[in-house]
């Protein structure tokens, strides 16, 4: 059967297109090889789960790995009270060693297990567990490495703190009791900080257990390289005689290299793009169209992935706060891992790190968080700004392509006669929205944008557009004078230049009460930008 690209559940190299995990599992095994306890928490569908499946395999030959997973391995009930707790823990412990073939070597010690839970029946509890559990790693071949994935599905009760308590004490007596080499829990929340999960009424248990836990630092997400070396792969089995270099720089650009998204767009263009319209073989959907095309169908599908994401802004008014400050007003926030809002942010997957600042982690959930918030407006019925996009959405369409300048004078002209009257401070911050509600029915079904975030601030964000193959950039500003809006000429022109075009659009908001409203052509060098002022 030949190999697909996959996006549900672990990856497998023998049934699946990935990217090679041999430097990452060389880098994790050496915080093993060092009895280091870690956890690995990063956003859903970020390559956890197949990155222990990879890693198990990898460290077979020099450790008995006992992998588990709380979600498939425990339920709800095993977590009522130590004593469920426990020999649910001890049974999958068994489970594990048979299918990894050492359980007839270690059967002395699991009979002994055994025999204490008949025992002490309910009065079998963690204590007992870790005790039996030492006996285990002492008399086992090799260390042992404790992997759980899904670890903090557990993390709002009191039997998993007790849980890592236990893993805590024996981590500080290893000296002197034997324990297992090395401790990995995956997960989206890190365990470290469960005081966020922990019910008010075990307030004296706020400092987490796991504090004996080393940082896990390691970028997960795919590289350029990554992901040209699975391209390769594919393309060795089907000859689409694809640019390789051009497709993987597209596919980071808009993914930032998170790993599903990777997947689903190389997917998309296999199975979903090849075939249809101008797309007829794998040759043509291989390409940059291709590549649009795909984007196109990633904010189509019922992604599990944004619907995970726009669940937990349906949940939390603050984090829905920071981003729509952060897409709409152009914000800086100085990234600050103790801010628990941006903490979350990060850790959900919606912004990352870059030069000091909290960003929106990649292009694909700018767009997707962009469409979400326009949403909310557009169900709103007082909304005339989308009503009247979508009215006019047919006189923009002309020869097969999108007539740009005339979106520009129709959005001012309802502008000025829906919002004239508003307060110019809250039209300044919002501006930007209204030009996308206006936009977004527009494009709707044929095109998309994005916002280029090397250039959003409060001052200034630029507008790309894809529309059937062409490219239109628009530069959103506020007027700040005559010397600003010359330095955004510039700035557009050489902007275009990146984008290897030559005409370019200025949309400037400006709320001095002498302006001049209208569009109006400025040759800038060899570039034609066409400037809207309202």
């Amino acid at each position: 059967m030949p190999k697909k690209f996959n996006i549900v559940g672990s990856c497998s190299p023998e049934k699946h297109y990935m990217v090679n995990l041999q430097n990452r599992l060389v880098q994790i095994k050496k915080l093993i090889d060092d009895g280091q306890y870690f956890t690995i928490n990063r956003g859903r569908q970020y390559g956890k789960t197949t990155t222990l499946f990879a890693l198990q395999e990898y460290l077979s030959p020099e450790y008995i790995v006992i992998r588990l997973d709380f979600e498939g391995n425990m339920s709800e009930v095993e977590f009522e009270n130590q004593y469920e707790f426990s020999t649910a823990f001890a049974d999958a412990i068994k489970q594990t060693l048979k299918r990894t073939g050492y359980y007839a070597e270690l059967k002395d010690q699991i009979k002994e297990i055994d025999r204490k839970i008949d025992k002490f029946g309910e009065r079998f509890r963690l204590v007992k567990l870790f005790s039996l559990l030492s006996d285990l790693c002492a008399a086992a071949p090799k260390p042992m490495v404790l992997m759980i994935d899904e670890a903090d599905q557990a993390s709002n009760n009191q039997v998993f703190l007790d849980f890592l308590g236990q893993l805590r004490y024996y981590y500080m007596e290893r000296k002197n009791l034997p324990t297992f080499q090395s401790v990995i829990l995956a997960g989206v929340h890190d365990v470290r900080n469960l005081k966020q999960k922990i019910k008010r009424d075990t307030e004296h248990r706020y400092n987490s257990p796991w504090n004996i836990a080393v940082p896990f630092d390691m970028d997960m997400s795919f590289s350029t390289e990554d992901i040209a070396g699975m391209l390769s792969e594919y393309e060795s089995d089907y000859h689409t005689g694809m640019n390789i270099s051009e497709i993987s720089q597209l596919i980071y650009d808009y993914t930032s290299g998170y790993p599903v998204l990777v997947s689903s767009f190389c997917k998309l263009m296999d199975e979903k793009v090849t075939g249809t319209g101008q797309f007829p073989t794998r040759t043509e959907a291989w390409t940059k169209t291709g590549f649009l095309k795909a984007e196109k169908m990633i904010y189509d599908a019922n992604s599990a992935l944004f619907g995970s994401l726009f669940n937990k802004l349906e949940d939390d008014e603050q984090l829905r706060k920071l981003l729509y400050e952060i897409l709409f007003t152009g914000i800086k926030a100085p990234y600050n891992q103790y801010d628990a809002i941006i903490g979350m942010a990060v850790m959900y997957g919606f912004l990352k790190k870059e030069d000091e600042n909290a960003v929106i982690a990649n292009r694909i959930f700018e767009t997707a968080l962009y469409n979400w918030f326009i949403s909310i407006e557009i169900r709103k019925s007082d909304n005339k700004m989308f009503k009247a996009g979508l009215a006019e959405k047919s006189l923009f369409i002309q020869n097969h392509g999108l007539n740009v300048e005339l979106i520009l004078e129709k959005f001012i002209q309802y502008f000025d006669d829906i919002y004239e009257n508003r307060l110019p401070k809250f039209v300044e911050e919002v501006g930007r929205q209204y030009f996308l509600l206006f936009l977004k029915p527009i494009i709707n079904g044929t095109g998309n944008y994005y916002i280029e975030a090397r250039t959003r601030n409060q001052q200034r964000t630029d507008i790309v557009i894809d529309y059937l193959g062409e490219q239109h950039i628009i530069e959103l500003k506020i007027w700040r004078g005559q010397q600003y809006h010359a330095d955004g000429e510039k700035q557009l022109s050489d902007y275009l230049d990146y984008y290897h075009l030559k005409k370019g659009y200025m949309l400037t908001f400006n709320f001095n009460q002498k302006k001049e409203i209208g569009v109006k052509h400025v040759t800038y060098k060899d570039k034609e930008l066409i400037e809207a002022t309202v």
